[in-house]
């Protein structure tokens, strides 16, 4: 297998300032919280996607949405792209949805102003009214790495600057 890339933490600053803005708490919670983050892991070696886990015990009821400050980024190797879906358990039993359905990490993200911080938005969207319940440390999300190409015309040259959503600024 070819190792393209390599899972940090962002600063503690960071985390703060992101976990602030969606949750509050106090400083010694946000502490405790940043310290227990697990970096994404695969769980056998014929998985695909690294597991991200989630820093806190988290309940959602139908319709209910939450955003995670996961305190992870990622350096890739340019020509290459994190997707991330939902772990495809939570999804199946529950219908647990990425608000942006598929979120893409770009090899450039890691340098962004928010350092690369990966978010993850979601939603029980169960029909069944299900309520879903993720514990701290449990895995809730999956990322998998692919190539991709260009094309032959492509002469971009520009410089990502921000976080979410600068591309289209």
């Amino acid at each position: 297998m070819q190792k393209i890339a390599r899972f940090y933490k962002v600063s503690y600053s960071q985390f703060e300032r992101d976990w602030m803005d969606s949750f509050g708490s106090e400083p010694d919670e946000i502490r405790k919280i940043y310290e227990e983050i697990k970096l994404p892991k695969r769980a056998t070696r014929g998985s695909a996607g690294y597991d991200f886990f989630s820093p806190i015990n988290i309940e959602l009821g139908p319709g209910e949405t939450v955003k995670i400050p996961t305190g992870v980024r990622v350096s890739i190797e340019e020509g290459w792209v994190l997707n991330l879906y939902p772990r495809s358990g939570l999804g199946f039993k529950y219908r647990l949805q990425l608000n942006n359905t598929v979120g893409i990490i770009d090899s450039d993200y890691y340098y962004s102003d928010n350092e690369g911080h990966i978010f993850s938005k979601i939603t029980n969207d169960s029909n069944e009214g299900r309520t879903i319940r993720i514990c701290s440390g449990d895995g809730f999300m999956q990322g998998i790495f692919t190539e991709y190409g260009i094309t032959y015309d492509d002469d971009v040259t520009e410089v990502r600057n921000g976080g979410f959503g600068s591309t289209s600024k």
